[in-house]
């Protein structure tokens, strides 16, 4: 009877301990949330849940691309940068080209501009890698001082906010009760998710960060896989750039300032390694949805904002450990 004891508890606790290398971040997101809705004044309140998803979405859609680029051992460090490029772009042609074409058109027009632009300087980076032997970390460095120039040209210094009536409805308003910027990140989510998954370019990501003289080997174009995670990236940072300009009315060149570094921290969180290879979209939803909820519970809770920055520090490190201990006992 005792040794039967033993035998459950123990088969109990290894049931645990796999869970927990399994799911660790699902299980740290599911306690925050708990500490929050017993901690945080009005954090599961419907309208409050809502927010948290807005604030995500335009965070999320960029995660998700930014996954594929660092599974493929490269990194882009321009993507707050160029959210704001693409807010302005639009604005910019809205404000230039309304009376020549009509504002709709305008907009739309300005929002194809931003796409190419956006994902061409992606792949291009990837190229700048293969042809100079550049790292994507200084490439996208330079980018990132430089593209907020670009977007102070364009506007002068000063937002642009001439855009027709109703455009504020993509980043601001609300489809069957759910902002719309959530439509967008669940869709994205799906799209990279299937990719990454199911797709052989997903698989070739993978093999690429994995080994990436083992996947040339292979027959595999890794320089082209490479600049595609970028130049999808870079699309994806158009959109969610477009949405931060509908959501506030306006294109700025301040806009998203800081983004990169809690679109890496989601991806890092997530569980995906720096060091490429290894990764999923899933655990970078997580992250998003960690990065989203901490941030709302402290301000909820009336945290300073100069804490928020160290707790979100100590987060990050702490998930980078986490990931690493739990890689050295599975």
């Amino acid at each position: 009877m005792t040794l039967v004891t033993q035998t459950t508890e123990g088969g109990g606790q290894g049931i645990a301990l796999r869970v927990l290398k399994t799911y660790p971040m699902e299980i740290i997101l599911a306690a925050l949330v708990l500490f929050l809705i017993v901690m945080a004044p009005g954090f599961a309140t419907t309208g409050n849940i809502l927010n948290v998803l807005r604030t995500v979405a335009m965070l999320g859609i960029i995660a998700f691309g930014m996954t594929a680029v660092i599974i493929s051992g490269e990194i882009d460090l321009s993507v707050g940068a160029g959210a704001a490029l693409a807010g302005c772009i639009v604005a910019w042609f809205a404000e230039n080209f309304a009376d020549a074409i009509g504002g709709w058109n305008a907009v739309v027009l300005g929002f194809v501009v931003a796409l190419v632009v956006g994902f061409s300087l992606g792949y291009l980076t990837g190229r700048f890698r293969q042809w100079f032997n550049v790292p994507t970390f200084i490439t996208t460095l330079a980018l990132f001082a430089a593209l907020r120039g670009v977007a102070n040209l364009i506007t002068g210094g000063f937002p642009l906010s001439t855009f027709p009536s109703g455009f504020d409805f993509f980043g601001g308003g609300y489809l069957l009760g759910i902002p719309v910027p959530v439509y967008i990140f669940v869709l994205t989510f799906g799209g990279m998710h299937f990719l990454m998954k199911y797709s052989s370019f997903g698989r070739e990501v993978y093999a690429v960060g994995g080994n990436m003289e083992a996947a040339r080997l292979s027959g595999i174009d890794i320089w082209k896989v490479k600049s595609l995670t970028l130049g999808l990236t870079g699309a994806l940072t158009a959109i969610s750039g477009t949405l931060i300009a509908s959501q506030i009315g306006a294109g700025t060149g301040t806009t998203a300032t800081g983004m990169e570094l809690d679109v890496i921290a989601a991806v890092i969180i997530g569980g995906t390694s720096l060091f490429g290879g290894k990764g999923r979209i899933w655990g970078t939803l997580i992250g998003v949805l960690f990065l989203g909820c901490i941030s709302n519970g402290m301000t909820l809770m009336n945290v300073s904002e100069y804490w928020q920055y160290v707790v979100r520090g100590g987060i990050i490190l702490g998930a980078v450990l986490l990931n690493q201990v739990l890689e050295r006992v599975r």
